[in-house]
């Protein structure tokens, strides 16, 4: 089955082999009966592309909550922009509770954005979220959702994460944000996380400070989850298992270059600070990686350009310059033998009506 359903920004999108989550009565979904009349609503703002996981991942612990307590502890609503249906990343489709500018009485609030969070521009939402923020509501985001945060300028002080894939776009607008790279950050009344599976950890959390531990880890364990992880815990995996290798001095020139990206380093350089000769350099590379450090070292840097191209609005000579290239016409030239486009015309593709904007480049 196929429906044409309108973006956030007024694009019409043809969805095919769509799923329709009803409006009413989500809280019947816990099957709990009544529930005390001070149970705390949870909302949940869904932009367009938002990641179907880190939503579920998000408000299924609520609902876990609810049963194993045998009554009603949490209620959750959902907000759209404009009153219309949200289409999620794999193309389901949720039906709003609510729009932005009603004035709900929620406990938190969560804004679930994924796919490029950067183009999300709408200051109605900005000066929603401050008022909602005002009247005593917890705010929270999930995966790219601290990006709209930011921009209403409600993390200002406050720890807080979002994707590690949106970071280097992030602190390109926001360079005076610190960004935590843990899974998640609860600071008084900000809740973020980075998305995916992070948000059973931080939601495990939140349970354990409302109604105790031993509740949040009947949750955890009806959801097959025996390890717990703080907010301390990164959020990516650990160099040996990302780079699947375990040379001490190969990790160690790799982690160099990613620390490096916008001042790249030469090869003797490289060489030096892992203490070992160019030569062995190049045969740690051939043997662990079949490339030369410098090939690596071009596609990381690509890699992070492609990433801003795609996931923010700098101007392309700005990213060039980020990623370390002192001229653009070389810039385009290799980034076009590396993604078959140049840089300007892989951003204008991610924009062709026939392509939504959340599609390929949604994140968890």
């Amino acid at each position: 089955m196929s429906a044409i359903v309108d973006d956030t920004f007024g694009k019409t999108i043809v969805i095919e082999t769509i799923i329709i989550v009803t409006r009413t009565n989500r809280q019947q979904m816990a099957a709990c009966g009544e529930g005390p009349i001070d149970a705390q609503t949870v909302g949940f703002l869904l932009i367009s592309g938002f990641s179907m996981m880190s939503y579920a991942s998000t408000v299924e612990p609520f609902r876990a909550a609810n049963v194993l307590a045998g009554k009603t502890l949490y209620r959750w609503s959902i907000v759209s922009i404009d009153n219309q249906p949200v289409v999620a990343s794999n193309g389901a489709v949720i039906q709003p509770d609510s729009c932005v500018g009603d004035m709900p009485p929620l406990g938190i609030i969560f804004v679930c954005a994924s796919g490029n969070p950067s183009e999300f521009h709408h200051p109605p939402t900005y000066a929603w979220l401050r008022e909602i923020s005002r009247r005593g509501a917890r705010i929270g985001a999930v995966s790219g959702g601290a990006y709209i945060l930011a921009r209403a300028q409600l993390l200002s002080g406050y720890r807080f994460t979002i994707h590690w894939e949106h970071v280097p776009a992030f602190e390109e607008e926001f360079p005076r944000l610190p960004v935590s790279r843990s899974r998640f950050e609860i600071d008084r009344d900000r809740l973020t996380c980075a998305g995916g599976v992070a948000a059973l950890d931080m939601v495990h959390t939140i349970i354990a400070q409302d109604h105790g531990h031993q509740l949040a880890a009947a949750v955890s364990d009806w959801f097959l989850q025996p390890h717990i992880r703080s907010s301390n815990n990164i959020q990516r995996l650990s160099p040996p298992e990302r780079f699947g290798t375990s040379n001490k001095r190969l990790l160690s020139v790799l982690e160099h270059m990613e620390r490096n990206i916008e001042e790249p380093s030469s090869r003797d350089a490289l060489a030096t600070d892992a203490g070992i000769t160019t030569r062995q350099l190049d045969r740690l590379f051939a043997a662990h990686l079949h490339t030369s450090p410098m090939r690596y070292y071009m596609n990381l840097r690509l890699d992070r350009a492609r990433n801003l191209v795609l996931q923010s609005s700098l101007a392309i000579t700005e990213i060039a310059v980020a990623c370390g290239f002192a001229g653009l016409s070389h810039f385009s030239a290799v980034y076009k033998r590396r993604f078959g486009y140049s840089p300007r015309r892989d951003r204008q593709r991610q924009h062709l009506p026939t392509q939504s904007w959340y599609g390929h480049f949604s994140r968890p």
